[in-house]
């Protein structure tokens, strides 16, 4: 079978977006909040590690808390900025934790797998890459399945950790507010708020070497 570009998969990487404004608050059934995360799961893992974990936060109490905090991180970033950034900054919105139906944090645990994990002797990080690779599943599933996400990453890591009570070495890599959606848009919000454009494929790919 030959595939297009009109395939589903790659129709759902065309439409995937971070969405922070579109969230409907709308309930996630069950039977999809378990396919999405079986999608992260089924990522590939250096060693075989599966290094990842899935924190779901539906308490409100907590999104709060964690909303409280972001913000502040946000009048951080604020105020680090040239003024004519700064300008254009305030008129994006940085997050969804609230308006999402739910919260999904996704961790790494690098002794996962103990001490001589199989690909990982000469590429430390190649867990964490793998953690990313389950959120990159995750988001595509939720995408198949009308559901936005948004990463958030205005965050101090030790603040997550105490919130949600993790161990020590285990780092909370990405935060995901995840629901159903009334749209996703055409451009990506960055662009659309002319804070950065894509650069053309063409940009991107070398041939041998750099």
């Amino acid at each position: 079978m030959d595939i297009t570009k009109d395939h589903p998969i790659y129709e759902t990487i065309r439409r995937r977006r971070d969405v922070r404004s579109e969230f409907t608050g709308a309930p996630i059934p069950d039977a999809t909040l378990r396919r999405i995360l079986e999608a992260a799961h089924s990522a590939p893992s250096v060693g075989l590690t599966q290094p990842w974990d899935f924190v779901v936060v539906t308490a409100t109490a907590t999104r709060r808390t964690f909303q409280e905090h972001v913000a502040a991180e946000r009048r951080c970033f604020d105020d680090s900025l040239p003024a004519e950034l700064a300008t254009r900054f305030r008129d994006i919105k940085i997050e969804g934790i609230l308006e999402s139906t739910v919260g999904i944090v996704i961790t790494y645990d690098p002794a996962r797998g103990g001490p001589h994990v199989l690909g990982r002797h000469a590429i430390d990080d190649a867990g964490l890459y793998s953690t990313c690779l389950a959120i990159e599943n995750l988001w595509l599933a939720a995408t198949a399945e009308q559901c936005g996400v948004g990463w958030v990453s205005f965050y101090r890591e030790a603040f997550v950790q105490h919130l949600l009570a993790l161990p020590a070495n285990v780092r909370p890599v990405a935060w995901l507010c995840v629901g159903p959606v009334s749209r996703f848009q055409d451009e990506p919000d960055l662009e659309r708020h002319r804070w950065r454009q894509r650069r053309p494929i063409e940009d991107a790919i070398h041939y041998e070497r750099w």
